[in-house]
């Protein structure tokens, strides 16, 4: 699959929505960083209504505690880019599209730092029936590349916590 410049396996985001419709669950995303990109990625597939809910783009610091609930202070205290955010962008997603899963996706695409944090930093959050968990990563490239491998680990990490 191509998104943009983003090349996917078809199979593997296919595979994946497989997986959600055999067991019955949904997913719904929080996106700053990828700005949309997964929740594309998602319903590129067809069958994709089936268990997608929807998506936020969450790109502006205050919509992510107006549209995803993210707590004002952490983000005042933090800034944007933290796993406690991703954390918080996915339990939003899953909570305000009612959706079994939320994937949550903060980072800094580049080229330059945003609030002293390095381009490259992400921080994938995903919130499902037990519990929240945060992976993050440091990503090479520039602005694309860093954005188009946010989607593919994403995408790769929640199949990974599907299994």
């Amino acid at each position: 699959m191509i998104l943009g410049r983003i090349d996917l396996p078809f199979s593997q985001v296919a595979g994946l929505l497989d997986t959600l419709r055999r067991r019955g669950e949904t997913v719904a995303t929080a996106e700053s960083l990828t700005a949309g990109l997964v929740a594309a990625a998602l319903t590129d597939v067809p069958g994709a209504s089936d268990v997608v809910r929807g998506g936020l783009v969450v790109y502006a610091t205050d919509l992510k505690a107006e549209l995803a609930g993210v707590d004002r202070d952490l983000l005042a205290e933090r800034g944007a880019v933290d796993p406690r955010v991703a954390e918080m962008l996915a339990d939003g997603a899953r909570a305000r599209c009612r959706a079994d899963w939320g994937v949550g996706l903060t980072g800094v695409a580049g080229p330059d730092p945003q609030d002293g944090v390095a381009p490259g930093t992400v921080h994938l959050g995903f919130a499902g029936p037990s519990g929240a968990t945060v992976h993050s990563v440091r990503l090479p490239g520039d602005r694309h590349a860093v954005r188009a491998a946010a989607v593919r680990v994403a995408l790769e990490h929640f199949a990974d916590l599907l299994r």
